[in-house]
């Protein structure tokens, strides 16, 4: 993410763990996205937020703000019982009196944000837009926003609308304090929305454009400027947050030393990974890879609904012809009840995938095999991890592309496309560096696919055996070509120990092979 690179995985486990504390909800879920505007969708769990690079600020005013944006969103989980679209005036200022009201709720309970929210207060202001650039009648409700979040307005407006605004303004301040005091919910506000509507002289259903901020994402407000809009802010909102120390507020000391620990967790893991001298594994860099390359969609799908049959033992069947289906028959001769078997995989695997140079020239479509492998697991719930080997800059790396304790997603999915298939297949070095990881997860089933013979057949011969010592069972893929080839590299694989070898000519068979494997 520019400058910060901090890796998207990082954020989402931050802002997931902090959501779910917030909010006092367990099954929340954070997703990153800059399509849309931060977001909570209540019946699907779901908090959206806007990416660090879209916010405005220094890397550290970026995080502050991202941090408070998901405070807010996690305090709309815990005291709101609609969120309503903002593109039409009526959901947009139902919305703003919810962010007030939540935000009075949660600072009761999380006393320690005010310094932040104050922070975010700025920030907030600093976006909006100036009230020429705003046109029609969304005008008033953008100046209403204003008024009404920060006590200030930026631009000029007729006089007869700002006495509007200010009328609109006392009567929703009025009605959001009676809200907590009454102990009030969303629908009890819902009701008192038309009368500011009222108020306002608009029609509930005006369309409300999206504010973008005057400033270009990513620049850095100086300190004299910040330090100008943030003391405008802290003088309206003393009313409600007491004496107000803006250079304090500047510090952001209680929040440095939470960014300084996400820094040093994304040094370790984005470039260098775990440390190469004692483990021997690297995390492929995910910058500037697309992924949605490695994506065969239909091969997914395809398998997806395979395996879906497969789990619960029912299989639907489209056909030109057939007889209508008479239940009456049908259960004079059969006993009417239905059984649905829920099958699942218990089983934890470790894959292994090979990206020596001989690979290269199928590359791709070995990617697009294993990615539709790992979705598959995914889908099913399989307890999983992937690594892979290549050689750089003449040694060779074991590459960690999803740990057991990570789910397989976006980032996952980068980490493989990244990886250039090069090199020879030392397998016995890379199972020596993989070895310590194995000895403390130890997984059921290790599987290495490979398209060669390994470089010292002896060393992976002794390998083999010290993991087998560890109760793992060893089980391999030959890759070939065609079948012949495949077959030849599947027996040349038998005679190293492992347990179970299989051929594979057709790179797509790769997900179904796999799963016949952990389903025995």
């Amino acid at each position: 993410m520019q400058a910060i690179q901090l890796q998207t995985e990082s954020i989402v486990e931050i802002a997931t763990f902090l959501v779910r504390r917030w909010a006092e909800k367990e099954k929340m879920i954070v997703e990153i996205s800059d399509k849309v505007e931060t977001r909570t969708r209540l019946n699907e769990n779901k908090v959206i937020l806007t990416p660090l690079e879209k916010r405005i600020g220094n890397d550290f005013q970026k995080y502050r703000q991202f941090r408070t944006s998901l405070w807010y969103e996690a305090m709309r989980v815990k005291f709101c019982k609609k969120i309503l679209s903002n593109d039409h005036a009526f959901g947009f200022i139902l919305n703003t009196l919810e962010t007030q009201r939540v935000e009075k709720l949660g600072r009761e309970i999380w006393k320690g944000m005010d310094d932040e929210i104050i922070f975010n207060y700025t920030y907030m202001l600093v976006a909006r837009p100036q009230l020429h650039s705003v046109y029609g009648k969304a005008r008033i409700v953008e100046a209403f926003y204003q008024y009404f979040m920060f006590g200030a307005i930026k631009g000029e407006i007729q006089s007869s609308q700002f006495e509007q605004i200010k009328k609109a303004s006392a009567f929703a301040n009025k009605i959001v304090n009676k809200a907590i005091d009454e102990n009030h919910d969303t629908e009890w506000l819902e009701e008192n929305v038309s009368q500011i509507i009222k108020i306002l002289d608009i029609d509930s259903l005006l369309t409300i454009p999206i504010s973008l901020p005057f400033m270009k994402a990513g620049m850095a407000l100086s300190e004299e400027e910040l330090l100008k809009v943030l003391k405008i802010v802290s003088k309206n909102k003393e009313g409600d947050f007491g004496s107000i120390d803006p250079a304090s507020i500047m510090r952001g000391e209680n929040v440095f030393d939470e960014y300084k620990v996400l820094l040093d967790e994304n040094k370790k893991t984005e470039n260098k990974g775990l440390n190469p001298e004692a483990i021997g594994v690297q995390i492929p860099s995910t910058k500037n890879v697309d992924e949605t390359v490695i994506y065969d969609m239909s091969l997914i799908n395809g398998l997806k609904i395979k395996f879906k049959e497969w789990k619960t033992g029912w299989k639907e069947q489209h056909l030109r012809t057939g007889d209508e289906f008479d239940e009456e028959n049908y259960i004079e001769g059969n006993e009417p009840f239905f059984t649905d078997v829920k099958k699942s995989i218990k089983t934890k695997i470790v894959i292994l995938l090979d990206h020596s140079s001989s690979i290269a020239s199928d590359a791709m479509e070995y990617k697009k095999a294993t990615l539709s492998l790992c979705e598959v697991l995914s889908y099913l719930k399989v307890k999983f991890a992937v690594y892979a080997f290549s050689t750089e800059n003449r040694a060779v790396v074991c590459w960690s592309v999803k740990p057991d304790n990570v789910k397989w997603n976006s980032i996952t999915a980068k980490r493989l496309a990244q990886i250039v298939a090069n090199g020879s297949t030392p397998l016995a070095e890379v199972y020596d560096k993989m070895f310590p990881i194995l000895q403390s997860k130890r997984p059921d089933i290790f599987l290495t696919l490979t398209d060669g013979e390994p470089s010292d057949p002896d060393a992976v011969r002794l390998m083999t055996k010290s993991f087998k010592g560890l109760g793992i069972n060893m089980v391999s893929l030959g890759l070939g070509p065609n079948t012949v080839r495949a077959t030849t590299i599947a027996n040349n694989l038998k005679h190293l120990g492992y347990e179970k070898t299989m051929a594979v000519s057709r790179l797509k068979d790769i997900p179904s092979k796999v799963i016949r494997i952990l389903d025995v």
